[in-house]
C-alpha cells in the first residue's frame, strides 16, 4: 500500500515536471519568434545627447588592479557632458594597488572621485550602500570594474530616464575575451542569447527585461524610495529589479547599448559564479514571487513572465529530481514503461523540440548579429546544461542549509580577472 501511494505521488511529480518544462518551451519559443518578427519597441535613440539629468556612475572595486585603470579610462573617452558626469570608483577593501592606480587617476580628473571603504561587510550590495551618501547625480549608471564603456554609451542608458515611468534601464553585455577557451566561447554565445533574442523579447512583448547590475542604470529617486540596495541579497540586481516593479516603475532594456566584459576563462571559477548567481536568484524569488503576482499595477502576461524569470533557476534541480524519479519508476515498476521503441522516439521529439528552445534563441542570436558560424558550438551547450544539473541543485542544497541554520548573510565570492 505505502509502495503504491509513493508511485502515485512520483507519477504526479513527473507530470508536473513535465508540465512546467513544456511552460519554459513555450516562453523560449515566443521569444526566439518575436526576435524574429516582429517590430522593436520605441528603444529611446532619438533622445540620446539630448538634454540630460546630472548622473554618477559608481564602479566597485575590490583587489582590482588589473583592470580598474581601463574602465577609468574607457569613461574618460565618453562623449557624455563631463560637467553632469561623477564618477566614484568605489574601493571596497583592496589590498592590492587598486587605491593608488584610481587615485592617481581621480588626482588629473575632477570629476572622478574615490570612495575608500575600510570595513563592513563584503559584497557589491554592501559597498554601494555605503557610498549612496556620496552621489549627486539624479541617475546612478553602474560597471563592473572589468567592463570597458564605449563612447556613446552614457549616452544610450541615460536617454529612457526622459521617460518619468522608466525607473531602470538595461544595456547589452558582450564578452571582451570570447576567443580565449572553449568555456569563454560558450559563454560568449550563451550572453549573446540572453540579450540579443531574451531581453530584447522581454521588451519588445512589454514584459519585464532583467536589471543585470552592471551595465545599467538606476533612477536615484526611485532607488531611494526602494529603500536602497540590500546588503544581504546575492543578487541584488535581481532584487531590486522586483521592488521597483512593486513600486509601478518600469525596467527598460537597450539592445545597442553594448559594453564590453570579462567572463570567466575557468571552469573552478564558472562554478563558482554560477552557484551564486542561483542562490542570489532564488533569494530574490522567495522574497518576491507573492508580491509579483498581487501586484495590480502589472499586466497578466508581465507577471507570468516576471514568475518564471524568478524561478528560471528551479528548473535544473527540478529536472534532476525528475531524472532520479524516473530511474525509480523503471526499477520498482518496469511495467509502466512502453515498449523501447515509443521511448526513444518521445526522447528524441522533446530534446529535438522542447529541451532546445533555449539552443534555438542562441542561434536566433548569432544569426542576427552576423555570427551564425558559431552555431557549431551549440552541441557542447549540451555539456554545460547538464553540469548546471548539478550546479544549479548544490546552489539549492547550500541555500536550503544557511536557512536552516538561520544565517541571514551568505559569502559572496569574487569573481577573478584575467586581463594581460
Amino acid at each position: 500500500m505505502i509502495l503504491e501511494l509513493v508511485i502515485l505521488l512520483v507519477k504526479i511529480y513527473l507530470v508536473f515536471t513535465v508540465a512546467v518544462l513544456l511552460i519554459f518551451v513555450a516562453r523560449h519559443y515566443t521569444f526566439t519568434l518575436t526576435r524574429v518578427f516582429r517590430f522593436s519597441r520605441e528603444a529611446y535613440q532619438d533622445w540620446a545627447c539630448m538634454a540630460t539629468p546630472p548622473v554618477t556612475v559608481l564602479v566597485p572595486m575590490h583587489n582590482e588592479e588589473r583592470v580598474c585603470l581601463g574602465v577609468l579610462e574607457a569613461l574618460e573617452r565618453s562623449s557624455f557632458d563631463k560637467t553632469k558626469l561623477q564618477v566614484i570608483p568605489v574601493n571596497d577593501r583592496s589590498t592590492d594597488r587598486t587605491a593608488e592606480i584610481i587615485d592617481a587617476f581621480a588626482a588629473k580628473h575632477p570629476w572622478c572621485q574615490p570612495f575608500h571603504r575600510k570595513e563592513g561587510k563584503g559584497g557589491k550590495a554592501a559597498a554601494l550602500k555605503d557610498v549612496m551618501p556620496l552621489v549627486k547625480g539624479d541617475v546612478v549608471i553602474l560597471f563592473d570594474a572589468d567592463y570597458l564603456p564605449g563612447v556613446g554609451l552614457l549616452d544610450s542608458l541615460v536617454a529612457p530616464f526622459m521617460d518619468p515611468e522608466i525607473g531602470l534601464v538595461m544595456g547589452r553585455v558582450v564578452p571582451s575575451n570570447g576567443a580565449h577557451n572553449l568555456l569563454t566561447r560558450l559563454l560568449e554565445i550563451e550572453r549573446c542569447g540572453g540579450y540579443q533574442t531574451n531581453q530584447q523579447a522581454r521588451w519588445r512583448l512589454g514584459l519585464v527585461p532583467q536589471f543585470g547590475g552592471t551595465v545599467g542604470g538606476i533612477r536615484r529617486m526611485a532607488l531611494e524610495a526602494a529603500g536602497g540596495w540590500d546588503e544581504g541579497m546575492l543578487a541584488e540586481d535581481t532584487d531590486l529589479t522586483y521592488r521597483l516593479l512593486a513600486l509601478g516603475w518600469k525596467v527598460a532594456y537597450i539592445n545597442r547599448a553594448e559594453c564590453y566584459e570579462e567572463v570567466v576563462e575557468t571552469w573552478t571559477d564558472r562554478r563558482k559564479q554560477l552557484r551564486r548567481w542561483a542562490m542570489g536568484h532564488m533569494q530574490a524569488c522567495l522574497r518576491h514571487a507573492w508580491t509579483l503576482l498581487r501586484n495590480p499595477d502589472l499586466g497578466h502576461w508581465e507577471k507570468i513572465d516576471g514568475f518564471l524569470l524568478l524561478c528560471v533557476y528551479f528548473v535544473p534541480p527540478l529536472t534532476f529530481l525528475a531524472w532520479l524519479a524516473s530511474a525509480f519508476l523503471l526499477m520498482v515498476r518496469p511495467d509502466l514503461f512502453p515498449s523501447a521503441v515509443v521511448v526513444m522516439l518521445a526522447v528524441i521529439t522533446f530534446f529535438s523540440i522542447g529541451n532546445f528552445g533555449t539552443f534555438y534563441e542562441i542561434s536566433v542570436a548569432l544569426a542576427l548579429d552576423g555570427v551564425g558560424k558559431r552555431q557549431r558550438l551549440l552541441p557542447f551547450l549540451g555539456g554545460t546544461y547538464i553540469a548546471s544539473l548539478f550546479l544549479v541543485s548544490e546552489a539549492v542544497l547550500k541555500l536550503a542549509w544557511s536557512r536552516i541554520k538561520g544565517e541571514s548573510h551568505i559569502a559572496w565570492d569574487k569573481t577573478p580577472r584575467y586581463r594581460r
